[in-house]
């Protein structure tokens, strides 16, 4: 029970404070309608037409930040997608705007992806063209021509689609000439394609692209060869035969780029030996010479014949004859002594005698054949059989001539060789390398940069030289050297400057924006209400001080409480800053315990809750 007075205190606290925050408000409020009504017309309608600036400057600049940021949708379609476009977001409620030249269509970024997935299942954009959506109205009744042109139309327009989703190409056209198939092989022509192309400004087309798209228009049309597909570009070129100058011109990308790569390669393994001398304390840079020509040697190379023995034969030839000497006819005076026959010689015969056979009585032993001595009873005797020639000699004949001739060739000993020697041969190798300074401590322990030791330097090379592969025959180079590197200074003037740059350029404009409104809104709260403000609620009077000195006039001169500060030479009471200062102090203090209404609005209104 001894608790309930405390409750009960405690509950009329809240009670109190509730009474007393009502008559504040209540008091208050009458203030400010007493001081309102004490304005002129003037000064209400500027106090109203401030207080209205305020408010539409602060609404504004909140629907403006909360509206959403649009992005691109569709840019450059074609009017008839456009309209397409336009009627499809109306119907799905979906909130849009043009661009400045009108060439894009934008949409809240939130709803961007959305909305291209929904026109897509609708079919827009079409890009100007028709493709095989074409076939899916076909009417009851068409004819077959009217098919088929819808069908080559439906053709054009998927592969104009396609050639579009190329980046460089800004729209396509695509004309095919399908001529009408023939039962005879002799008047069967091949299908012909012709594109047009029209590309973003400042792009082009390599070789490889070109190529691409002929490629794909001759694998999309049935017996459409590759040569029958022409090309052309918005300003008329055939670019379909385009031919790389740089290849005209016995240059080559891939050329360059494998120099690129061999040069970075033997770089590479020099920085690689150099590692423990740490990173950054070398620097590297190698020059490579290239063949890339493309040579084919054949050579054929003759030497003489070796030991006779293993020689060769090729052909032999070997010729034979034989020749009998016969006495020329005799001649003579004509008359009957001449037709007479000769008379029978006397000499003894130059025909051997005959003896028996070999073997027989009074015969000789038996010899072998003699073609000098032949047998007389070999039937073959008194016959001549030699070089090809068979011939009946005569008891009596002439001497018998032979001739044989040999003809041998032997194969020549020959080496048939076929060079064919690779591109992208090294004709020369150059390398320099740049050794930075040591830090060496002197004798009080201050470290310096130093050179290298000359048998480091050596050293050096010699490993430079090894893993560069050098060869002196090639006529390669290499060059060490030692200094000292300075200290790399960061220049501002990289990279885009701060007031190019995109990020900044947007920033500052989100900055300005708020700066200009900051500005608006003090420049209508001095000019328009802070006049009408003082007009309404002016500053209090200041009170009399009454704790002057002797009960003297102003020649008291200060207002510093009696019997401090410092008298003069003149006999006069000098007030001093602390007497200035607690004089202020007590005529604060009794402004406050006689009127504290009027400190606490001057305090509200140094705080600026009033305005």
């Amino acid at each position: 029970m001894a608790t309930t007075p405390e409750i009960t205190a405690d509950t009329a606290i809240p009670a109190a404070t509730d009474t007393t925050s009502a008559t504040d408000t209540a008091n208050a409020l009458t203030r400010l309608r007493t001081a309102f009504d004490q304005l002129n017309n003037t000064q209400k309608l500027m106090l109203a037409a401030g207080v209205a600036a305020i408010i539409a400057i602060l609404v504004g600049t909140y629907l403006w930040n909360k509206q959403p940021d649009y992005k691109v949708l569709f840019a450059n379609y074609s009017e008839k997608d456009g309209g397409a476009i336009i009627a499809a977001l109306e119907q799905a409620n979906v909130p849009y705007q043009y661009s400045a030249g009108g060439s894009a269509i934008l949409v809240p970024a939130a709803q961007v992806h959305d909305v291209r997935l929904r026109l897509a299942a609708q079919g827009l954009p079409r890009g100007g063209s028709v493709g095989f959506e074409l076939m899916e109205t076909q009417k009851f009744g068409t004819s077959q021509f009217i098919e088929q042109v819808n069908y080559q139309r439906a053709l054009e327009g998927e592969l104009a689609r396609t050639i579009e989703s190329i980046s460089a190409v800004d729209s396509a056209r695509v004309h095919l000439a399908i001529p009408k198939p023939s039962v005879f092989v002799r008047e069967e022509q091949k299908p012909t394609a012709s594109v047009l192309l029209h590309l973003f400004p400042g792009r082009a087309l390599d070789p490889a692209q070109i190529a691409g798209i002929s490629h794909l228009i001759s694998s999309s049309v049935p017996q459409l060869p590759i040569t029958n597909v022409n090309i052309v570009d918005q300003d008329g070129n055939l670019i379909s035969q385009l031919k790389d100058k740089l290849a005209e011109a016995g240059l080559d990308a891939n050329q360059l780029k494998y120099v690129h790569e061999k040069e970075s390669s033997i770089a590479q393994r020099i920085e690689a030996i150099l590692a423990p001398w740490g990173t950054g304390n070398y620097r590297v840079q190698v020059a490579a010479d290239l063949d890339f020509s493309h040579v084919e040697q054949t050579a054929e190379t003759f030497r003489p014949n070796g030991v006779p023995a293993e020689a060769s034969i090729r052909s032999e030839q070997i010729s034979e004859s034989a020749n009998l000497n016969q006495q020329p006819a005799q001649g003579g005076v004509p008359g009957a002594l001449t037709n007479q026959p000769p008379v029978p010689a006397i000499a003894p015969l130059t025909q051997p005698p005959i003896t028996p056979p070999p073997g027989e009585a009074g015969g000789a032993p038996a010899t072998p054949a003699n073609p000098a001595n032949p047998d007389p009873r070999d039937p073959n005797r008194g016959r001549l059989d030699a070089a090809g020639v068979h011939a009946p000699l005569n008891p009596v004949s002439p001497p018998l001539t032979t001739q044989t001739s040999t003809t041998r060739n032997y194969e020549v000993d020959k080496t048939l060789t076929y060079t064919r020697q690779a591109a992208g041969t090294v004709r020369r190798l150059t390398a320099a390398v740049v050794m930075n300074y040591r830090m060496v401590k002197d004798k009080n322990g201050v470290e310096t940069p130093g050179p290298l030791p000359e048998n480091e330097l050596k050293q050096i090379h010699d490993l430079v030289r090894e893993a560069m592969g050098y060869d002196e025959k090639r006529g390669d180079a290499l060059s060490v050297a030692n200094i000292p590197f300075t200290s790399e200074v960061k220049s501002d003037d990289d990279g885009i400057p701060l007031w190019k740059d995109p990020e900044n350029v947007a920033r500052g404009m989100d900055i300005l924006k708020y700066l200009v409104i900051a500005g608006i809104l003090f420049a209508i709260y001095f000019v328009m209400l802070r006049p009408v403000l003082r007009s309404m609620f002016p500053p209090p009077p200041e009170p009399e001080d009454t704790s002057k000195e002797g009960g003297g006039g102003d020649g008291g001169g200060g207002s510093g409480i009696a019997g401090e500060g410092r008298m003069t030479e003149n006999g006069q009471h000098e007030p001093s800053a602390l007497d200035n200062f607690a004089a202020k102090v007590e005529k604060a203090k009794g402004i406050a315990q006689s009127d504290p209404k009027i400190v606490a609005d001057t305090i509200k209104d140094w705080l600026g809750l009033n305005g």
